[in-house]
């Protein structure tokens, strides 16, 4: 059970602020109007899981690269008991609701929210590493698309601060020996991400794209690497969220009940 707020108001919602479930009985501070954990994020979260079982690992240390609010980070340390957490995050507002749930769920000994750019060296200790590396870089350059006015969305959705390339380059220079490295990003880009993993010195990359509903295009998809000298990339079979009649499909089932979200 999380430690709750146990009458301190800082962690009770505040104006425009919601406190929502996530794994089990854990939850998270969001902004009403501003970025929210998604699909996307579960998704992220469970195949970085994913990875390390298929690799028989259990990581002790977690990074995540651009945590926001802490969701994608939160859902892997649920499903690592054993195991602790660093969040990087340049936007001061996400980091103090990422902070704020670390607290409420009771896990200040296992979770540190540190406030930075991570492509500033000074963000992390001298020789720190972690055993798994997760993050979810801005599907959009600067100029494509619109960008939001609500706080936090943008930088969130637009390479401000850097896109897969820069943020594959930090999780490699961090991962510690046979660690590994999973994050998600928009389909169309499947190329440039795969060519970023092998420039960042990572070896077996294995990409799965999402359909959100049967038929459909992929928008997004999932990767995991390593460190392997052994180069080679292994393309996975769609991952379907929405059967064609529009019910979850029994896979999509299946990730949430393993990531502790209702079924």
């Amino acid at each position: 059970m999380p430690r709750g707020d146990r009458g301190d108001p800082d962690l009770q919602p505040g104006p425009g602020e919601t406190l929502d479930c996530l794994s089990g009985h854990w939850k998270i501070f969001q902004l009403r109007r501003g970025h929210r954990y998604s699909t996307d994020d579960l998704l992220t979260a469970w195949y970085a899981v994913e990875a390390c079982r298929r690799a028989g690992a259990q990581p002790r240390r977690i990074l995540d690269l651009g945590c926001g609010i802490g969701s994608v980070g939160l859902l892997v340390l649920w499903r690592f008991p054993g195991a602790s957490l660093v969040g990087v995050e340049a936007q001061a507002v996400s980091a103090g609701l990422a902070r704020r749930s670390v607290r409420y769920n009771g896990i200040g000994g296992r979770a540190e929210i540190r406030v930075g750019d991570f492509r500033d060296p000074g963000v992390f200790r001298p020789g720190e590493r972690f055993d798994l590396v997760t993050g979810s870089p801005p599907y959009l350059v600067p100029g494509e698309g619109r960008r939001s006015s609500l706080p936090q969305r943008g930088p969130c959705r637009f390479e401000d601060r850097g896109g897969a390339r820069d943020y594959l380059g930090t999780a490699s220079a961090r991962l510690a020996a046979g660690g590994i490295v999973a994050w998600v990003h928009a389909t169309r880009y499947r190329d440039e991400n795969v060519a970023a993993a092998v420039e960042a010195g990572l070896g077996r990359i294995v990409v799965r794209p999402v359909v959100f509903r049967e038929g459909r295009e992929s928008l997004i998809s999932l990767f995991y690497a390593s460190q392997n000298p052994a180069r080679s990339v292994e393309d996975e079979p769609a991952l379907v969220i929405r059967r064609a009649d529009g019910g979850w499909s029994d896979e999509y089932r299946r990730v949430r009940a393993e990531m502790g979200f209702p079924a």
